[in-house]
C-alpha cells in the first residue's frame, strides 16, 4: 500500500462526501429556512435511484443524461405533491405532528416502491465512458468517481451561486430570517416555501441517482443515507451549506479510510464523529451559538 493508494482512498472519501453533501444540503435547506426535521428526505433519494433506473431499463439510447431529467422531474413534482397536500396542512401545528406525518411518508414511499419495481434489488451501471478506471500513479482508479467529484464540484459551485448570487437566493435567505417580514412586502410566502421543498426534493435525487452505479437499489434504501445526511447537517452546523459540504467531506473520509485502518469499528465511526463534534462544539463546525 504506497501513497498512490492511499491517494486513491481520499478520493473515494471525496466522492462518498459528494453524495452525502447532495443529501444533505437538502436537509440544510430545510432547517434553516422551514425549521422542518424531514425524515422522509431519503424516499427522495430512493425515488432519483428508482427514476434513474427505470430510464435505463427501457433501453433509451443514450439513457444517462435522460435519466437525469427524469431525476428532476419525477423528484420536483413528487416534492411539490407532497409539500401542498401532505405538510402545509401541518405547517401551524406543532413540530411533532411533522415528524409522525414524514416518518409515516417514509413508511408509504417504501410499499409504493415494492408495488411498483417488486422486492428484487435492482442495479445500474456508469455511463459507458465512465465503466473503465483511470490511472491513479501505480494504482487503478474507477472513472465513475472521478466523475462524480467533477459533477458534485459543479453542482457545490451552482448551489452557492443559487443562493449568493440570485433573487431567489435572496428570498431563501430572507424567509429565514423573518418570514412575517417577507409576507408583508407581497411576496407569496407559500409559493416559495414550496420551491425551497422542491428544491431540497431534488438535490437528494441527484444524490440518489449518482449513487446508483454504486450500490444495489432496493426498498429502504433512503433511510440509512438520511441517518448519515442528519450527521452530517449536525456536524457541519445547522443551517450551514458549507457547514453541511464540509461535514459530508469529513464523514466521507472517516468512512473510506476507517474501513481500511479500523474495519471492526467502521460502522460506528461517523456516530463517533459526530459525539466528539458535540462534545467540542455542540453548534457544530460552522454553527452559531443561540
Amino acid at each position: 500500500m504506497d501513497a498512490w493508494f492511499w491517494a486513491a482512498q481520499v478520493l473515494n472519501g471525496i466522492a462518498i462526501g459528494i453524495i452525502l453533501f447532495l443529501v444533505a444540503a437538502g436537509l440544510t435547506l430545510l432547517l434553516g429556512v422551514m425549521g422542518m426535521l424531514n425524515l422522509a428526505h431519503g424516499a427522495f433519494y430512493m425515488v432519483g435511484a428508482y427514476a434513474l433506473y427505470s430510464v435505463f431499463a427501457s433501453g433509451v439510447a443514450g439513457w444517462y443524461g435522460l435519466g437525469f431529467l427524469a431525476v428532476i422531474a419525477a423528484t420536483a413534482l413528487v416534492g411539490a405533491l407532497l409539500e401542498r397536500f401532505a405538510l402545509r396542512p401541518l405547517y401551524d401545528r406543532p413540530p411533532g405532528y411533522i415528524l409522525l406525518a414524514t416518518f409515516a411518508l417514509v413508511l408509504i414511499f417504501d410499499d409504493l416502491v415494492l408495488l411498483i419495481w417488486g422486492r428484487a434489488y435492482k442495479s445500474v451501471p456508469p455511463p459507458a465512458p465512465f465503466e473503465g478506471a483511470l490511472q491513479l500513479g501505480t494504482v487503478p482508479f474507477p472513472a465513475y468517481y472521478a466523475l462524480i467529484i467533477l459533477v458534485g464540484v459543479l453542482l457545490t459551485l451552482a448551489l452557492w451561486l443559487l443562493l449568493q448570487r440570485t433573487a431567489f437566493g435572496r428570498l431563501i435567505r430572507a424567509l429565514a430570517t423573518d418570514r412575517e417580514m417577507v409576507a408583508a412586502l407581497g411576496v407569496n410566502v407559500s409559493r416559495s416555501l414550496r420551491m425551497v421543498y422542491v428544491l431540497s426534493a431534488v438535490l437528494a435525487g441527484i444524490g440518489g441517482a449518482m449513487a446508483a452505479p454504486l450500490r444495489s437499489i432496493s426498498s429502504g434504501m433512503g433511510v440509512e443515507v438520511v441517518i448519515q445526511s442528519f450527521v452530517v447537517v449536525v456536524i457541519g452546523g445547522l443551517g450551514s451549506i458549507w457547514g453541511a459540504f464540509i461535514g459530508a467531506l469529513i464523514l466521507g473520509q472517516f468512512s473510506a479510510l476507517g474501513i481500511l485502518l479500523v474495519p471492526r469499528f467502521a460502522v460506528a465511526i461517523p456516530y463517533l464523529v459526530l459525539v466528539m463534534i458535540l462534545i467540542w462544539r455542540p453548534y457544530g463546525l460552522f454553527g452559531t451559538r443561540v
